[in-house]
């Protein structure tokens, strides 16, 4: 039998917003609830100088809200920002309907959507950070409606402990992803020992990045047209620049209001992206407003790594769904040597293998080396991964001309001398 839909009023406030940009924001909280399993029923947009402390929305607008739910037999009522703890608690008793908030919402979709044992760690790290000074109000809402949206991971199961036991399972969980961070470390350098260049996939949710890795490398991962529709990372193996063999990387796709107990906990999944040769930055062109998902992508990006846009390639994605010749003279300007492609279509797939590989030799550098004879292992490592042009054998010291990765250029930096 098939479970019911819980039926959700979503809530905004609008503080000094344009109209479009709170309705562009209220109709992905609408997406996330789809996401997430909810019927939407409506929607309210408060007007505010600033957010209520105690009610967010007011007390006048809280006890409305309170009428209109019951009065749309509405089941929760879902808010487009992060409420605190005395807000949900204040708002829990005042509507007498389960209260989430965005953040609530996206761990929940975040819960249901990781597979792998990493993931289902990460996710439950992020709702036991979020949870711990939220356990009163939480507790209210749970004992009397029970389960649905907002309750998936730990929560069912660790509300009626103290904080004492969370903590101590949030201390467990962080020992845990320390050591899939060491594993994801000893990967990362089988990589670069083997010179495997990695190249991620990063965007906003739900531009296409699944499908675009799966074009690249005959691989069959699974993809869905909803927002989180792949959680956990994926590597694969692709072919660029006529047989050069490199690995491509998916990684969680990102989100306006991104919620700062996610970027804690998936700290060692969002490493991958730093250590990334080349970031394929995927945007859905097609969506209206993807000019703001790049913006919000480059924030998040920053925080991961503030020098990332020496490593990002534009991908306009999606370009079968609209007229891409009337976007192409403003992107052209914007984000130059931007490439345009159908991952559904698999348009435009040889230029993007191309630009990767050429974004790749030309951040190999040429260097010229006086090379001690007592660095035997270096000088071996430098025929491994190098390309070595010439070498010329002096009284103390080899001098080498060799071209080579960033990483291994900055290791040779006390051996190296201008090349004149």
């Amino acid at each position: 039998m098939q479970k019911t839909k819980e039926k959700a009023i979503l809530v905004g406030l609008n503080i000094g917003k344009k109209s479009e940009d709170i309705e562009r924001s209220m109709e992905e909280l609408a997406l996330l609830a789809d996401t997430a399993g909810a019927t939407v029923l409506d929607q309210v947009i408060q007007k505010r100088v600033t957010p209520d402390r105690a009610y967010y929305i007011g007390k006048g607008k809280a006890e409305d809200l309170a009428a209109f739910s019951e009065l749309r037999e509405a089941d929760m009522v879902i808010f487009n920002d992060e409420l605190s703890p005395s807000q949900i608690r204040n708002l829990d008793r005042k509507l007498e309907v389960k209260v989430i908030d965005r953040t609530a919402l996206i761990l929940d979709i975040f819960a249901r959507r990781a597979l792998s044992r990493e993931g289902k760690l990460q996710v439950e790290l992020a709702q036991l950070h979020y949870m711990l000074p939220r356990l009163i109000g939480l507790g209210n809402q749970l004992s009397r409606l029970g389960g649905g949206i907002g309750t998936r991971g730990p929560g069912e199961t660790q509300l009626e402990v103290d904080r004492r036991v969370i903590r101590r399972r949030i201390s467990e969980l962080k020992r845990e992803i320390i050591a899939l961070r060491k594993h994801r470390a000893l990967h990362r350098q089988r990589r670069k020992r083997n010179r495997f260049n990695l190249i991620s996939l990063v965007g906003y949710t739900n531009a296409g990045k699944s499908t675009l890795l799966n074009t690249l490398t005959d691989s069959n991962l699974y993809t869905e047209d909803k927002l989180f529709a792949t959680l956990d990372p994926m590597v694969r193996r692709g072919i660029i620049d006529g047989g050069t063999e490199v690995l491509f990387s998916d990684t969680v796709g990102f989100i306006e209001k991104m919620p700062q107990q996610l970027f804690t906990a998936f700290q060692a999944t969002l490493e991958e992206i730093a250590s990334a040769d080349v970031l394929l930055h995927v945007v859905d062109i097609s969506h209206p407003d993807y000019l703001n998902q790049v913006k919000v992508v480059r924030e998040h990006l920053a925080r991961i790594d503030s020098e990332y846009y020496e490593r990002e390639l534009m991908v306009f994605n999606k370009t079968d769904l609209i007229d891409v010749e009337s976007e192409k003279l403003y992107l052209a300007r914007e984000f130059p040597g931007a490439l345009y492609v159908s991952a559904l279509r698999q348009e435009g797939l040889t230029g993007l293998k191309e630009s990767v590989a050429a974004f790749i030799r030309k951040q190999r550098r040429q260097l010229k080396l006086y090379l001690p004879y007592s660095e035997g292992k270096l000088y071996a490592e430098l025929q491994k991964k190098g390309d070595v042009q010439d070498v010329k054998s002096n009284q103390d010291h080899l001098e080498i001309t060799v071209v080579v990765d960033p990483e291994l250029a900055e290791r040779l930096k006390q051996y190296t001398v201008p090349i004149i």
